[in-house]
């Protein structure tokens, strides 16, 4: 299965220079567990969760209004193509440790994939891995 198959088109984004004020506003609106944020040349910087929200203001003490979201994201963004295998895409997220990826079309974000949706799709890759197996069965080496 590939990564068009079960991605999300309906991607969130912020700018980086919004406040996490405006990206939280942006998680209620779209009830949606994560903002993308964009460059102004409209590039994927980094991603703000519901997590992070609540760790920025637990550990900050400050309002919302007052912390950057560009000031949560630490680390390069883990992205997939549309042409990815989902279980290629998978292994890399737990390697890394992320549940939600941009995809890129080359320098175009089409959509997001999330850890949730790998969940919800967990049987048909299942079934397409048994296909697969079973495939290789019938042209493997026969005595």
């Amino acid at each position: 299965m590939l990564v068009r198959e079960l991605m999300s088109s309906d991607v969130v984004t912020c700018p980086v220079g919004a406040t996490l004020r405006e990206a939280v506003g942006k998680l209620c609106e779209h009830g949606v567990g994560s903002v993308i944020l964009l460059s102004p040349e409209g590039h994927p910087t980094g991603i703000v969760t519901e997590s992070d929200a609540l760790r920025a203001g637990y550990e900050t003490d400050r309002p919302f209004s007052e912390i950057q979201v560009s000031e949560l994201s630490h680390r390069a963004v883990v992205t997939a193509a549309p042409d990815e295998t989902v279980q290629h895409v998978a292994r890399r997220m737990a390697d890394e440790g992320v549940k939600k990826v941009p995809v890129m079309d080359d320098i175009d974000l089409v959509g997001i994939v999330t850890l949730t949706d790998i969940v919800w799709h967990l049987s048909d890759l299942r079934s397409e891995a048994a296909e697969f197996a079973e495939m290789g069965r019938e042209w493997g080496p026969h005595d």
